[in-house]
């Protein structure tokens, strides 16, 4: 997985040009990097797994529905 850098100095500096004191601009900038770091992005293959996995279990069900449109028809 790629990592995305963050940049809290640039970030804090931002912040304090905006009028919010340096102190709440470090603890706002400490939230977000810690946020961010804990975030769980999801890959290009982490897709690909999952839509495999949507496929199977899409097709089991079209399976087991078709058998029971199968078991119906013979009972009526």
């Amino acid at each position: 997985m790629t990592a995305i850098t963050f940049d809290t100095l640039k970030f804090v500096e931002i912040l304090k040009k905006s009028g919010i004191p340096e102190n709440q601009a470090k603890a706002i900038s400490k939230a977000f990097a810690y946020a961010h770091n804990d975030a769980k992005l999801a890959t290009k293959t982490d897709l690909k797994h999952l839509e495999y996995r949507l496929i199977i279990k899409l097709g089991t069900m079209m399976t087991v529905l078709a058998g029971l449109i199968v078991t119906l028809g013979k009972i009526l």
